[in-house]
Order: C-alpha cells, then sequence, then structure tokens
C-alpha cells in the first residue's frame, strides 16, 4: 500500500513537473509571438507608401527635425523656379505664379503685384520670351526659427534677338506651418527680398 502511494505521488510530480514545463514553454512562446509582432508594427509604421506618376513606392517615415534642411532647401529651391519659370502664355504664367504664391507670404504677391503693374508680363507674352531659373545653392540656417535663408541662382532670359544671363540672390525666413496640398513641405517664405539680380552675359542669336 506505501509503495502504491509513493508511485501515485511520484507519477503525481512528474506530471506537475511536465505540466509547469509546458506552461513555461508556452509562456515564451506567447512572449516571443508578442514581442515580433509589436516589432513588425512598429516597423510597418515607418514605411510610407506614396503614388508618383502612376506608381505605389515605398518611403520610410522619420521625424521631420531631422529632415528640416533638406525639406527646406527643397521649399525654397522649388518657389523660384515656380516664380522665375515663365512662357510666353498667360496661363503658363498664372499657373507657375499661383502655385508659388501658395509658398509664400504677402512680400511674395508684392513683388509679383509689382512686376504686373509694370508691365513685365505682358512685355514677356508679347515679346515671346522665355525665362528659365537654374537654382546654384540654398543656405539655411536651421538653427532657429524662423529660419533664415539665402538662395543663388541664374536666370536664362532667351529672348528672339538674344539670351541673357542674370545672376539671381534672394534672402528671406522659413516659418513652419502646416502642409497641405499645396505647401506639401509646411514651409511659408517670409520677408522675401532680392539682394542681387544683374547680367552676367548675353549672347546674340
Amino acid at each position: 500500500m506505501f509503495t502504491k502511494t509513493q508511485d501515485i505521488e511520484r507519477a503525481f510530480r512528474h506530471i506537475r513537473s511536465f505540466t509547469f514545463i509546458v506552461l513555461i514553454c508556452c509562456a515564451l512562446t506567447t512572449s516571443i509571438s508578442v514581442y515580433v509582432a509589436v516589432d513588425s508594427a512598429g516597423n510597418s509604421a515607418q514605411r510610407v507608401y506614396i503614388l508618383a506618376s502612376g506608381k505605389v513606392l515605398e518611403a520610410y517615415a522619420s521625424e521631420r527635425k531631422e529632415n528640416i534642411a533638406v525639406e527646406a532647401r527643397d521649399h525654397v529651391a522649388t518657389f523660384h523656379r515656380l516664380f522665375f519659370s515663365l512662357a510666353p502664355d498667360d496661363k503658363v504664367i498664372t499657373a507657375n505664379i499661383s502655385r508659388a504664391l501658395y509658398l509664400a507670404d504677402g512680400s511674395a504677391k508684392k513683388q509679383y503685384e509689382d512686376l504686373r503693374e509694370s508691365g513685365y508680363y505682358t512685355g514677356v507674352i508679347s515679346g515671346n520670351i522665355s525665362q528659365e531659373l537654374t537654382v546654384d545653392s540654398v543656405k539655411v540656417d536651421a538653427s532657429a526659427q524662423p529660419y533664415f535663408f539665402e538662395c543663388r541662382a541664374v536666370q536664362r532670359i532667351v529672348r528672339p534677338t538674344s539670351i541673357v544671363s542674370r545672376s539671381l540672390v534672394t534672402q528671406g525666413y522659413l516659418r513652419p506651418v502646416e502642409r497641405s496640398d499645396n505647401n506639401p513641405h509646411g514651409f511659408l517664405i517670409e520677408r522675401w527680398a532680392t539682394t542681387e539680380n544683374k547680367d552676367l552675359q548675353i549672347q546674340t542669336r
């Protein structure tokens, strides 16, 4: 009888040990599964899918502070290309200027209105003049808001009888604002001013 009792106790200990091991394995498996799921979710959250030219492209999200200088430079360059790239077509001029003015404050609008009132755009259309802008460099001081910038570029003005290259230097400040379809970088150019705009070369056609 005593032997049977010992056998039962021994069997019970084996069952208890086996059950304990199974529970530990289940706990480890569950913990690993949860960790993998959380890690995968975190990695997925860092992925951004964008649609470009009808194709889905994968990008990675990051904190804005990591890309302030890059985004600021592209914002400034985009504004200048839109504002100064002109064609002898009223619709093209209006479309480019309208897009540019979403990226800047009243200082840019004032320059546009001054040029319009002086007949500059009318002269571009009537004179069959094309104007292109190549941005050479954009320097941004991202140490404090609003961010100061200086843009250096070259204008290429094509007239029926000549091609003029002009240096263009502007400066201003960038204030962070909400992103939108019209302002994807989320900056607004303020106190924009031209500090240099002079002829570099004139070629006869």
